[in-house]
């Protein structure tokens, strides 16, 4: 990836191309052109991401992309084929923390999102409401039909007569 890199660099400069207006140009930060020519992989998450930013830049260059792409497939290879089975376990270990944590992290869509069931307290206090004028009203109803007439003792014993003309 070096050799590439240098190649990549030296056919900028040879052009007269700064890498302010390359990564302009390419609409890319500065920064990932820099990584490609140093040879930095590490820079990139995504190989297939930097193996599509290399043909981009080699086309901008205006250099063969099927040369460019065979030489960055042949460093893929001989990359991918130096990784240890440790790192390949701790990598895939790495992978799973990561897949638990997401899952406790669980980010919801608003129409997948189980929707929690709220207690509407208002009906409720209505209610009562109206139960306990309800009793209030059968209370005050009960004890005027039970109460006995207030001046019955003062008018024993007068008659009543009905006067007719």
């Amino acid at each position: 990836m070096k050799e590439l890199g240098y190649y990549l660099e030296d056919t900028r400069r040879s052009n007269g191309v700064s890498l302010e207006e390359a990564a302009a140009d390419l609409n890319v930060d500065v920064s990932y052109l820099e990584n490609i020519e140093s040879a930095n992989v590490r820079a990139f998450k995504d190989v297939y991401y930097m193996r599509e930013l290399v043909k981009e830049y080699a086309k901008y260059l205006g250099l063969s992309e099927e040369k460019i792409q065979d030489e960055f497939n042949d460093f893929l290879f001989e990359h991918t084929s130096k990784i240890s089975l440790d790192d390949i376990m701790e990598a895939k270990k790495k992978k799973e923390e990561e897949e638990k944590e997401d899952k406790t992290k669980k980010i919801q869509s608003p129409y997948t999102k189980e929707l929690k069931r709220k207690i509407r307290k208002l009906p409720f206090v209505i209610t009562g409401i109206i139960f306990l004028f309800a009793i209030i009203i059968s209370i005050v109803v009960i004890k005027t039909i039970n109460r006995e007439p207030a001046i019955t003792s003062e008018l024993k014993g007068i008659e009543v007569y009905e006067h007719t003309y």
